[in-house]
């Protein structure tokens, strides 16, 4: 299991379409959810092993309970197609950032928004270069192998867009 800026950003999304469906969230998920946002944001820094094995641990919690609660709420296509997300989320591409309010990158100016992408599977660096100078994007390559894309905010929404269609299953 990924705990993923886009895995956290799925839950999310998943939960706020549980409360418009009138389902009542306890305090406790919304609170691990918090927690898991800042915690994946602690995690591109090279956390301890506790802090991972923790995040993974709240992560599947608030997974488990939300899944389960749109399982009683919605019908079973809606809730296949949120697990296919959960899943293309947890496997292929690995964000860890989105935006420049919580970590200096060098070479990005401040007024441009960006994240780190990994190339895993059948997503190819070449690929991600070749959609993100499409889309009006910067990239940048890191020693670590994953890559810095940076530029607008409505590029980059467009890029991610873009990059999920073209990688779901």
């Amino acid at each position: 299991m990924n705990c993923s800026w886009a895995s956290w950003k799925l839950l999310e999304e998943l939960m706020l379409e549980l409360k418009k469906s009138g389902a009542i969230i306890p305090p406790k998920v919304i609170d691990d959810l918090r927690t898991i946002k800042s915690m994946t944001g602690l995690a591109c820094m090279r956390c301890s092993d506790d802090v991972i094995a923790k995040t993974v641990g709240l992560f599947s919690a608030v997974e488990s309970y939300l899944v389960t609660e749109s399982q009683k709420r919605f019908d079973a296509q809606r809730v296949d197609c949120w697990l296919r997300r959960l899943e293309v989320a947890n496997s292929e591409t690995r964000l860890v950032s989105e935006t420049v309010k919580t970590t200096f990158v060098a070479g990005v100016p401040k007024d441009m928004h960006w994240f780190r992408i990994e190339p895993v599977g059948a997503l190819s660096a070449d690929q991600i270069k070749q959609l993100s100078k499409e889309q009006d994007l910067w990239v940048e390559s890191q020693t670590d192998g994953r890559l810095v894309v940076y530029g607008s905010s409505k590029n980059l929404k467009l890029f991610i867009k873009k990059l999920y269609q073209k990688n779901r299953w």
